[in-house]
Order: C-alpha cells, then sequence, then structure tokens
C-alpha cells in the first residue's frame, strides 16, 4: 500500500464520506447504521443519506484489497530462507533472522577518523518490524536455537536494548513487502548508513570500539568475537 498523502489536492481528491452510528441501547444484533455523504467542490460533505448497496459494495472491495496487501506481508516468496528464525505475520508483526561472519561494507562518519570500507563483522541476529530494528551478535552461529545467548552489536548508534539508531534515514517498508525484500531492505538500510557516535557513553565491546574499527579497516583480520560484550539474555526472549 503506498503512501499518497503528498498527492492529495492534485490527483486525488475527496468523493466520498462515511459515517458509522451505533446504538449502545439495542439489545438486537444489528445495532449499527452507516450514512454516506458526497463531497462537493470545496470538499465539504453533503446530501447524507443511508448507505446504498452500490457504495457497501464498494466500500468492502476497497477494505478487501488492503487485506489483502497485509496477508502478503512478510510472506516468503517460495521456501524459507534458511538464515530465518521466526515470523510473526501480523500486520504490527516482526521477523528475526541471523547472517554470518563476513566482510561487508561499512561508513564511519569522519569525525571517528575510522576509514569506510570492507571490514570483517561477526554474525549477527535481526529482529525487525515495519518501523524497528533491532541487532544483536552471536559468538557462534552453528546451532542456533531458543537458548543461544546474545551480545552486543559491536556498533556504533544502537541503544542499549539492541535497537538500531536509524538517524536520518528514512524508512520506508511497505504494508506489502515480501519476506525476501523486507530483510534485504532492513540490511541495506543498516549497512549503508554512517556510523556516528555511541549511544548511552558506555562501549558496547570490550575496550575502546574506536581503536577496535581501526584496527579492522583496510585488513584482512576475522573481527575478534573475544570483544563481545554478552547481553544476559537469550534468543528465546527476543519471540515476543
Amino acid at each position: 500500500m503506498k503512501n499518497i498523502t503528498e498527492n492529495f489536492g492534485s490527483l486525488y481528491r475527496p468523493v466520498k464520506a462515511f459515517m458509522v452510528y451505533e446504538n449502545k441501547q439495542s439489545d438486537a444484533g444489528n445495532n449499527m447504521y452507516v450514512e454516506g455523504y458526497d463531497m462537493d467542490s470545496n470538499g465539504y460533505p453533503v446530501n447524507a443519506h443511508p448507505l446504498s448497496l452500490t457504495e457497501s459494495s464498494q466500500l468492502a472491495n476497497a477494505l478487501d484489497a488492503s487485506s489483502e496487501l497485509k496477508r502478503n506481508f512478510l510472506k516468503p516468496k517460495g521456501l524459507l530462507p534458511k538464515n530465518i528464525l521466526y515470523i510473526n505475520p501480523d500486520h504490527k508483526g516482526f521477523a528475526l533472522w541471523h547472517t554470518q561472519k563476513q566482510y561487508t561494507n561499512l561508513y564511519f562518519d569522519e569525525a571517528l577518523t575510522i576509514p569506510s570500507g570492507k571490514v570483517a563483522i561477526p554474525a549477527l541476529l535481526w529482529k525487525a518490524s515495519k518501523t524497528t530494528l533491532k541487532i544483536f551478535a552471536l559468538a557462534d552461529d552453528s546451532a542456533i536455537n531458543e537458548m543461544t545467548p546474545l551480545y552486543k552489536a559491536p556498533f556504533f548508534n544502537i541503544h542499549e536494548d539492541g535497537r538500531v539508531c536509524m538517524g536520518t534515514v528514512k524508512i520506508a517498508i511497505q504494508t506489502d513487502c515480501m519476506l525476501e525484500e523486507f530483510i534485504e531492505q532492513w540490511q541495506r538500510y543498516f549497512f549503508e548508513s554512517y556510523f556516528s557516535h555511541v549511544i548511552g557513553g558506555q562501549s558496547p565491546v570490550k575496550g575502546n570500539i574506536i581503536q577496535l574499527w581501526q584496527s579492522l579497516a583496510g585488513t584482512k583480520k576475522h573481527f575478534p568475537t573475544k570483544a563481545l560484550i554478552k547481553k544476559g539474555i537469550t534468543l528465546k526472549q527476543l519471540l515476543q
């Protein structure tokens, strides 16, 4: 479902309004009444009338189309990717997945004096909804289960609870976003944003986080998992 607010008044104009009335004193099963209004050229409701059969059908079709879009949210295109751990497909739901340790491009604010470029990162656990992202690190992703311990993600711009501060990145996850696209978008948002500061004043790694990334930048070194700090929670606590 696309956000068309910016087109109001140019491509789109209001033509119909509905008012729903409820009779709270009625014991009958059908205690709702819907009234329709036409909209005049100035956008004001006029010509109040009981909802016609045609209008009812149009309204039902519009609502059904909205529901259909929601049914596609987090729906996989085929077999579930092997790195998917959990899916809650509710319209306010989320997905949980992991990525292996790898070399990838990271971007750092110039004030950090860390060269941007390809660098080693640890295995990560991701939890994302349409609007928020949480990231944790994994010391070992070879056998993940509910009791797998989580570590702080060793990055800048991350809150104590794992939430990622996206800064000026504009999040635009659509209501009908399918699973593979959902994951790809969130990973792109994260890896293509600039890291700039530590939130809360505490380093998310053992030692100095700036020195850690300076030591890894421009090298083929593996990420030192011994630098990770345990969160004191397990994967099971994210299944909510």
